[in-house]
């Protein structure tokens, strides 16, 4: 049994008035996880027919390049990732032993330098998922028109598993390995935090940046996401969430109250600060997926967020929160009925497999290549708007490229914010953008197509008026 309410409307631009529905009592807790498993097993070969990461995000330029007024040869230029590093380098563990840690770093392109783009640590990093969140970075800093070109790096690692020295051990060592192939620098190429990695990872590249390069007046803007204390900028952390929240509500045309049914996947930097401004705006966020498991509020009233960080800070998970029901498989999570659904994990949580039984409204990327193009198809066949993360999660680059001007200025946090009255720039550059995305009409394209054709339009430009050296 389901229980309905009826929602918002999403505003002027956008679909009509749509009902709302959170799991009922006709489902109990073990129910739903045979539900969640017999829906993954089912799912799982289907799932191969998906592209990779890499190809999805070839797919979705290629589908803008059709409508693109640029010539075939600039398009091939925009699409290539002008360079890929891949180093290995010894670790010598706390218990004595030796590995042999893998590690990437991709510049996607070199139209405007540096190039910008976080590191993240995860087990599954490869040449190819670093690849695509380097192009992905390319356009993101487009579509918000910040002057960066798009990089990314990663280190094949569950840091989960590392102490915090062999942890910091690892970081310095890939830092130096950047420094010596050239692959870091405030005018070459800036780093930033991504998944697995935080303000504590990018000190620590300032700090082995810096030792490398003494006579660099300006090394300390090598990276951003630091620590306040290490030039870091207030507001980088909650950036990106801030961001998602911004550009959301910028594209429900709701300025006073989000004041939605919302689920979000992962508790982490990023869905942690989305929820606490959906959170603070009345929005009512009714589940949250993780990859340990999940909770649901059958309420409908809302998951009591400060009391759930406070749980969450103690216990270090979210499951077994006495507010909600906690459910051990959370894949199912995503496919409750909800106004918004929030992925703010990994890529390719939404394809082909589990597509079809999404029932949220608005699909909101605040991670990197959430939805495949095979679920994208699915779920506009559905009515389903997706919000592409190009845009919704460019809140993160935003705020560091105010970090490096800071930096390369020298000057003070205090008198820099003053100054440059940066919480509203933020924002107002944020809101542009959103503006320019919606203003897009004439070829009959989605939101996604439409920010790729901006981030295209605008670098072709830089390659047509560089020209070609030598």
């Amino acid at each position: 049994m389901y229980t309905s309410l009826l929602g918002h409307g999403l505003g002027s631009r956008t679909t009509p008035r749509f009902t709302v529905a959170v799991l009922g009592h006709g489902l109990g807790p073990d129910d739903r996880s045979a539900f969640s498993v017999s829906v993954m097993e089912r799912l799982s070969a289907e799932r191969r027919r998906d592209p990779s990461f890499l190809e999805s995000v070839d797919i979705y330029f290629d589908k803008a390049a059709s409508l693109a007024s640029t010539t075939p040869d600039i398009l091939t230029q925009i699409k290539a990732c002008n360079n890929i590093l891949k180093v290995q380098f010894p670790l010598k563990c706390a218990n004595g032993s030796v590995e042999l840690i893998e590690a990437y770093r991709a510049q996607h392109s070199h139209h405007r330098l540096p190039v910008k783009g976080g590191i993240r640590m995860a087990p599954n990093v490869d040449a190819d998922e670093t690849m695509a969140l380097a192009a992905l970075m390319t356009f993101k800093c487009a579509v918000v028109d910040v002057p960066f070109g798009g990089a990314k790096g990663g280190i094949k690692i569950d840091p989960t598993k590392y102490s915090i020295n062999e942890k910091e051990a690892i970081i310095r060592r890939y830092t130096s390995e950047l420094v010596k192939k050239n692959f870091i620098g405030p005018s070459i190429d800036v780093p930033a935090p991504d998944y697995g990695t935080g303000p504590q990872e990018m000190a620590w590249i300032k700090d082995t940046f810096e030792h490398l390069q003494p006579n660099d007046i300006n090394g300390s803007a090598c990276v951003t996401g630091k620590p306040l204390e290490e030039g870091g900028i207030m507001g980088r952390q909650e950036a990106t969430g801030l961001g998602v929240f911004f550009c959301l509500r910028e594209f429900l045309n709701d300025k006073a109250s989000l004041g939605k049914m919302v689920i979000v996947q992962g508790f982490g930097n990023v869905g942690r600060h989305t929820i606490d401004s959906i959170h603070g705006a009345g929005g009512k966020i009714i589940a949250i997926a993780e990859a340990n498991g999940g909770l649901v509020d059958e309420s409908m009233e809302g998951l009591d967020i400060p009391a759930l960080k406070a749980y969450h800070k103690k216990k270090g998970t979210i499951t077994g929160f006495p507010g909600a029901t906690t459910v051990k498989n959370s894949a199912g999570i995503l496919e409750l009925p909800c106004d918004v659904l929030i992925p703010a994990a990994l890529e390719s949580q939404i394809h082909s497999g589990n597509a079809g039984n999404i029932k949220a409204k608005v699909i909101a990327e605040a991670a990197n290549g959430p939805v495949t193009p095979s679920a994208e198809t699915i779920l506009e066949a559905n009515n389903v708007v997706i919000l592409p993360d190009l845009l919704l999660n460019a809140g993160g680059v935003t705020v560091s490229y105010f970090e490096w001007l800071k930096n390369l200025n020298h000057i003070h946090f205090g008198r820099m914010s003053r100054r440059m009255e940066e919480r509203g720039k933020k924002v107002r550059k944020l809101s542009t953008a959103c503006s320019h995305l919606l203003d897009t009409d004439g070829k009959g394209c989605n939101f996604r197509t439409a920010a790729y054709l901006i981030a295209i339009e605008r670098i072709a430009t830089c390659y047509r008026l560089s020209g070609i050296f030598p």
